[in-house]
């Protein structure tokens, strides 16, 4: 997920975009500068889009019911969840929302603790306040992105942080969370500003621990700052996340017990039909291709091993590179690694395409002309891929909730496993379809191979070539 060159090479000058003194992409290349007129036509041009993205989504809540974009089904399973902790802790993970034998509590004993709080709040204010969250969140994860990857100039930055903010607002996963009252846009945003932190902050890592505390998948972080050898860090991330445990089974020690003891966290099938159309992981497409969700366990947990080795391998050569980018693209490297390795990635997990998008662009304005359009080229293939496109194949199809992945059928609440459900039996487009995010992010997956690869092999002759 980053240009693979050597040092110095295709990095211009950029207008807004400052190469850190030192680094080994632009040592003693000149750091640019934007024009106080270049500043403010790129905040203006962010201005517009941010604008018209959010005029669009005003126009579409004050013509369409609430509840075709904030439906809020998740968030009332969160508030199911906490209810059941708060007067049947006994019965939270064998409890099912509205009988459904597909819809269980999935997350911690703490995870439900804290959604507790939710329950004073009227739902439609709550659901307020979370899409508002949401909605901070995205913008606040492309802001920090864009000052990882180096824009110092505040006009260029917030410009550029409109401007793909408002693009990203748009996409499926982001109009998905916000539809589902998801917390995925919140906790994306606090991982990376968590992460992104100066490694001297002495609780660097405290809120990533935190957020593992609430979804397990934020536990492959703690492992990426440990092979990166930011070993105090994983230290302060591993004592916040146990003190999350600790909590829970304080407060919930009978649900703490079924969770953590009894293994319920690695029931994957709790949270439906493991090939469901919108399990867009590894898992999924595995699940999918055999045709049984016990077939597909073994060689989807093989696969899965390699490209955890992988990525992690990735990430790491990515963050020592020495390049400016290289941090940055390291973390979102371990974060595309994750999405494809967890068991379960809905679609609305996909929301770290947007961070991604800051990247692909940032290294586009900094690369010169096949490199440049190369570049930002992935940018525009990953919001076309992505985009919230309305179901234009279905007659009378409303323009909300839609996603080129809606072309494939899709079994409804499914749960267990049933060789009739629809995803076993796709046509090849429907394939294409239905497994499009997965396949998109095994592209950018790939992307991050190849520049790590040639990061590494550009490291080693440059050591054989220095002095003794």
């Amino acid at each position: 997920m980053t240009p693979a060159t050597t040092p110095g090479a295709g990095l211009p000058r950029l207008p807004g975009h400052e190469v850190p003194a030192g680094n080994a992409a632009g040592a003693g290349a000149p750091q640019g500068s934007l024009r106080p007129g270049g500043a403010r036509a790129l905040l203006v041009a962010g201005a517009i889009v941010a604008a018209v993205a959010a005029a669009a989504y005003v126009a579409a809540l004050a013509t369409h019911p609430w509840k075709s974009l904030l439906n809020g089904f998740d968030l009332q399973v969160y508030l199911g969840g906490a209810r059941e902790a708060l007067h049947h802790a006994a019965n939270l993970y064998s409890w099912h929302y509205r009988h459904d034998l597909g819809i269980q509590f999935t997350y911690t004993p703490f995870a439900a603790l804290l959604f507790a709080g939710g329950l004073a709040v009227p739902f439609q204010l709550l659901m307020g306040l979370v899409s508002a969250a949401g909605a901070f969140g995205l913008a606040a994860t492309g802001w920090i992105a864009l000052r990882e990857l180096g824009w110092r100039s505040l006009p260029a930055r917030a410009g550029a942080t409109l401007l793909v903010t408002g693009l990203a607002f748009w996409t499926e996963p982001v109009q998905r969370a916000l539809y589902l009252g998801q917390v995925e846009l919140v906790m994306m945003a606090l991982i990376v500003w968590d992460m992104c932190q100066p490694d001297r902050r002495r609780w660097k890592g405290a809120v990533l621990g935190v957020t593992a505390g609430i979804k397990l998948v934020p536990l492959l972080f703690i492992v990426y700052l440990l092979v990166t050898r930011r070993f105090r860090q994983a230290a302060v991330a591993c004592a916040a996340f146990a003190a999350t445990v600790v909590i829970g089974f304080a407060a919930l020690p009978r649900p703490s017990v079924s969770w953590w003891l009894k293994l319920n966290f690695l029931q994957a099938g709790r949270t439906g039909f493991v090939g469901d159309q919108q399990n867009q992981s590894l898992r999924g497409i595995v699940t999918r291709l055999v045709g049984s969700v016990a077939a597909g366990q073994l060689p989807w947990l093989a696969v899965a091993i390699v490209v955890g080795l992988a990525g992690l391998a990735a990430a790491v050569t990515l963050h020592t590179s020495g390049r400016s980018y290289g941090p940055f693209a390291g973390l979102l490297t371990c974060s595309l690694t994750a999405l494809l390795v967890s068991p379960i990635s809905w679609d609305h997990h996909w929301v770290w395409i947007a961070p991604a998008v800051a990247l692909f662009a940032s290294l586009g304005a900094h690369a010169r002309r096949a490199a440049r359009a190369g570049w930002l080229g992935l940018a525009g293939l990953v919001l076309v891929s992505y985009g919230a496109w309305p179901d234009f194949w279905r007659p009378g199809a409303s323009l909300l909730q839609g996603g080129l992945i809606n072309y494939a059928p899709a079994a409804v609440f499914a749960h267990g496993d049933n060789p009739a459900y629809p995803e076993y039996h796709w046509t090849s487009l429907q394939a294409l379809a239905g497994n499009l995010y997965l396949l998109g992010g095994c592209l950018l997956f790939a992307v991050a191979l190849v520049a790590a690869a040639r990061l590494w092999r550009a490291q080693r002759a440059a050591m054989r070539c220095s002095p003794a």
